[in-house]
């Protein structure tokens, strides 16, 4: 019986039930995890979700439950400590009490928050949760904005055979820990968006995050048509026009959604370039206000908006026919944005004038945002070589991308037993503030205590493992023998390896299985033995990733293998939380440099696991030899077997030659003291480095309070520095062809180059246009710039002169003049890209 049927029945603690079921925060503070297994202890191992607990628990028992002293009481004071901790400061507020920032629009096409609502596929939304709950911890006013997905990710079975089998469960709302977002007076929130030819109704919906919102919409209205209702049915489902219809939603509803909410966030943060079109609506939501067009509309609203992008290589950006563009956008952009359509494509265009070019997201993102960044160091790296085109003439190292390394939200992801550990050396409030003392306190951790927790840990998750595996032979049809033999597999004193991830083919999941035999013999070491724990899905439509999968089913079915590795089916959130749990080493083999970030191995670092990775994303810029073990050469190369078996060969003799013997090398009270060390050191120098904690607060302090700050200088007096800002850099564009060097002259004297320039300004006035000396970098430095000085009024030829002097500790041919666009609050070259080089 539903409580929506039982609640006139029953007394307050019905309502208060309800309230911390609605609250995702139970998600990651487990203070209620008691509560709900005395509620219904089988439906909660099996599902995790409270709501649905709540949704399926009978009369009966409720009435009974609630009339237990000890329970009652537990759940007034969680329910109080739960009100508490929403009103209590946070880091935010204690930190930039007087910060012009009262919220941040977070946009993602997934969120990965918790298995009760399955609509995540991977890392995007595992980064996208995590961000969520770390700004709830840190009291950043932030709200979330994505989609509800009919079906979400596809679920998996394992056939006989090895192959995958994709399932697609519907996700009822009724189900789910969300609630009908309504207006005022009770009616259930809708929103039209623009379709060719129609209105497209939205259904609105919200969930609690801790602090803050997550906002959601579908389009499973009854009033759409019944290939309307299907926009939102899958998560990266469909082909290009479903994608464009689902961007739609998310950009052009989900900012219509704030509208509707009287919300006006001064920052505009894009979880990849999904959400782009978001930047037009806030466009034109501007416009309406103040009356200003698309153009200085667009340059006052662009300082308030980021753009994170996670994509690696430049296919992996959605782009669009312009035809199928024109069909869906046409209209809006006459009818709301008052442009021509070819001015809206430019926006997603290397080439503005090109107009066979596909319209690429990502473009329209980088030209609509003052503030791009990568998710890890190298990937900015990558993210400016990629973006190249947007910035002609200039060298990679000034592409305007930066980095914020991505970080996990630890307490999402530690074992009780590393909670119980941090907890005793660092407090149970560690990843509430700004985590200075965290590093030191954790390395007060004895050996004991350190081997302690690994040792619970590794039994716990050899106890899941058995569990599910055991349900998913039985599931598929096993034989009784293999069902029962499935309760009894493992050890939980041996060396446990693993990893979980999605099979595709750049992410060589397959590495460690190069040599099959070489890893038979690991395994099944009669004196230092290894067992191998994996789960992982396949895309459906990815054939090769699926053929991954095979492989290793066919392996870990070998009768001397059997014993020793076990593949998991059905990968979820749920899953990975137990698995990285209770690996000793996690181990990632992804192409270098196709691996933006990657987050699954930051998520053993809080539970004291160590990672073997290659040297890619986020662990190129982690490792060191005291924290875990690199593979790789920490070069790029290209899909390579040889690279392949070279990099395979490497895997084997790490675990054979330094992995295995250091585990197993045990003093007199069978400790051992290295392992427990390079633990300790990985705990202490990683966890908090790697922490949604430190990535939210770098957001906060690099971009989000900046970007406030600018949007409202833009934006006030109705937007009269955004027009002048518009009309200023409408100028350089057009007069920038008016511009041209004479002659550059150097003498060299003593210890210095004595350079002066002529320029010929043209139609630019002085201060539009900033003349100054470039050299390359020396190793790994920046490049040289230095601006040079302009000497009075024009010669008799009406030719500027720019004088300036630099060392020469290099060669005057080092340095080249060149001229760029200026303006007060302008960044360059990210809303001017021009540049004039000296010939």
């Amino acid at each position: 019986m539903s409580t929506d049927t039982v609640a006139p029945n029953l007394d307050s603690g019905v309502a208060l039930l309800r309230r911390l079921a609605l609250d995702l925060r139970w998600s990651w503070s487990h203070a209620t995890d008691a509560l709900w297994s005395a509620l219904e202890p089988e439906l909660w191992e099996l599902t995790h979700n409270p709501w649905v607990l709540l949704r399926t628990v009978s009369h009966q028992r409720l009435t009974q439950i609630l009339g237990d002293p000890k329970f009652r009481a537990d759940l007034e004071r969680l329910a109080s400590d739960s009100r508490a901790d929403a009103q209590a400061s946070s880091w935010f507020q204690q930190t930039h009490p007087d910060a012009r920032l009262a919220q941040v629009a977070y946009f993602s096409m997934e969120f990965m928050l918790s298995e009760a609502l399955p609509i995540y596929a991977g890392g995007l939304g595992n980064v996208a949760g995590d961000q969520l709950k770390a700004s709830s911890d840190l009291g950043v006013p932030l709200v979330g904005i994505g989609l509800l997905y009919s079906q979400g990710y596809f679920r998996q079975v394992i056939g006989p055979d090895g192959a995958q089998e994709a399932l697609f469960p519907y996700n009822d709302p009724g189900q789910l820990p969300i609630t009908p977002l309504r207006t005022p007076d009770g009616e259930w929130l809708r929103l039209q968006v623009p379709m060719p030819g129609h209105s497209l109704w939205l259904r609105t919906w919200q969930v609690k995050v801790g602090r803050l919102q997550l906002y959601l919409l579908d389009s499973n209205d009854v009033a759409n048509y019944p290939t309307h209702r299907g926009i939102t049915s899958e998560l990266y489902g469909g082909g290009p026009e479903l994608r464009l219809q689902q961007e739609i939603v998310l950009g052009l509803g989900g900012w219509r959604l704030l509208d509707a909410l009287n919300q006006r966030p001064e920052v505009c943060h894009l979880n990849e370039g999904h959400a782009a079109l978001a930047i037009l609506d806030r466009a034109r939501t501007f416009m309406e206000t103040t009356g200003t067009a698309f153009d200085a509309a667009l340059v006052a609203t662009r300082a308030g908006n980021i753009f994170t992008t996670h994509t690696a290589v430049p296919a992996g950006f959605d782009r669009f026919d312009p035809a199928l563009v024109e069909r869906y956008l046409a209209h809006y952009a006459a009818d709301s944005l008052h442009i021509p359509l070819r001015q809206l494509l430019a926006l997603g265009r290397a080439d503005a004038g090109n107009e066979a070019e596909a319209f690429n997201m990502a473009y329209l993102a980088v030209r609509g945002c003052a503030a791009v960044n990568g998710v890890s160091r190298l990937h900015g790296e990558i993210s400016r070589r990629i973006f190249q085109p947007l910035f002609p003439r200039r060298p990679t190292i000034e592409v305007p991308i930066g980095h914020v390394t991505n970080g996990i939200h630890t307490p999402s992801w530690d074992s009780p037993a590393a909670d119980s550990l941090w907890t005793t050396h660092c407090g149970k409030d560690r990843w509430l503030g700004s985590l200075g003392s965290v590093g030191a306190s954790i390395r007060d951790a004895a050996d004991s205590a350190i081997w302690q927790c690994r040792t619970a840990a590794r039994k716990s998750l050899v106890d899941y493992a058995r569990r599910r595996l055991s349900a998913q032979l039985a599931a598929s049809g096993g034989p009784p023998e293999e069902i029962d033999g499935a309760k009894h597999l493992f050890d939980p004193e041996v060396l446990t390896v693993g990893f979980a991830r999605r099979f595709a083919t750049y992410k060589r999941p397959n590495l460690l299985l190069n040599d099959p035999e070489r890893l038979a013999r690991l395994l099944t070491n009669p004196e230092r033995p290894m067992q191998l724990i994996l789960a992982g899905k396949a895309h459906p439509a990815d054939a090769p990733g699926q053929a991954l999968i095979r492989d290793w089913v066919r392996f870990v079915r070998r009768p001397d293998v059997r014993p020793h590795a076990i593949f998991l089916s059905d990968y979820d959130m749920l899953m990975t939380e137990r698995l990285v749990e209770g690996v000793d080493v996690w181990i990632n083999t992804p192409r270098r440099p196709w691996e933006a970030c990657g987050t699954s191995g930051m998520k053993v670092l809080v539970n004291g696991g160590l990672n073997l990775s290659e040297l890619d994303g986020w662990w190129a810029e982690a490792y060191t030899p005291s924290v875990g073990w690199a593979l790789g050469d920490g070069c790029e190369h290209e899909e390579d077997p040889a690279r392949d078996a070279i990099e395979a060969s490497q895997l084997y003799d790490l675990l054979e030659h330094q992995i295995v013997p250091e585990f197993y090398a045990r003093d007199d009270n069978n400790m051992p003291r290295s392992w427990a060390a390079r633990v300790r050191e990985s705990m202490a120098c990683l966890t908090p480095l790697y922490s949604a904690n430190r990535s939210v607060r770098e957001y906060v302090e690099r971009f989000y309070l900046p970007a406030a700050a600018a949007y409202l200088r833009r934006a006030e007096n109705g937007g009269a520095l955004g027009a002048e800002i518009s009309a200023s850099l409408r100028a350089i564009q057009c007069g920038w062809t008016t511009l041209r060097f004479g002659s550059v002259d150097v003498d060299t004297r003593g210890d210095r180059h004595h350079f002066i320039a002529e320029v010929e300004l043209g139609a630019l006035a002085p201060p539009s246009v900033r003349v100054e000396l470039y050299a390359d970098p020396l190793g790994g430095d920046q490049p040289f710039r230095q601006e040079m000085t302009r000497l009075g009024r024009p010669d008799a030829r009406g030719m500027d002169l720019y004088v300036a002097s630099v060392p020469a500790a290099r060669a005057s041919t080092d340095y080249t003049a060149r001229i760029l666009p200026a303006h007060p609050g302008v960044s360059v070259p990210l809303e001017a890209s021009q540049v004039l080089w000296q010939r």
